[in-house]
């Protein structure tokens, strides 16, 4: 029995260390960057993994996206009210509260997300992609997306 803890802890432990974005999910304060990818320039995240936001979502509404949804989309999560803006109107930026009680990151009144898919900086794999009953699109500094 004690072994399979042991192996059990192992593996939690590797997938966390693995997790790409979605470990990237908390930052405190928020960072955002524009940097320039095959869609023009668009938002990232401090550490350079690209921002989604959900279609359906729209705009000044909450978060549509939680279980399945989250863990393929995991929000962008904040604690404090700090947030750093490189690139970006920072009036542009605000949180929402999500059904958790976590804060999540929205730019233009639009909660913004990472993909799972995205394991390295500067990747975006899953631009134009419809799932979980809306189109997932980067957003670019002023908040709109890229259709």
């Amino acid at each position: 029995m004690r072994k399979i803890s042991v192996v059990a802890l192992f593996v939690t432990v590797a997938c966390v260390l693995v997790a790409g974005p979605s470990a990237a999910s908390t930052q405190t304060p928020a960072e955002i960057t524009v940097r320039s990818s095959p869609y023009g320039r668009i938002l990232f995240d401090g550490r350079g993994f690209a921002l989604y936001a959900f279609t359906k979502d729209g705009v000044g509404r909450g978060s549509t996206c939680t279980g399945a949804c989250a863990r393929a989309w995991p929000p962008y999560i904040v604690k404090g009210e700090q947030r750093r803006a490189r690139g970006v109107d920072a009036t542009k930026l605000g949180t929402i509260r999500r059904s958790d009680g976590r804060r999540q990151l929205t730019v233009a009144g639009r909660p913004v997300y990472y993909y799972v898919g995205d394991r390295a900086p500067l990747q975006v794999l899953c631009q134009n992609v419809r799932e979980f009953g809306g189109f997932w699109l980067v957003v670019r500094p002023g908040g709109t997306l890229v259709r």
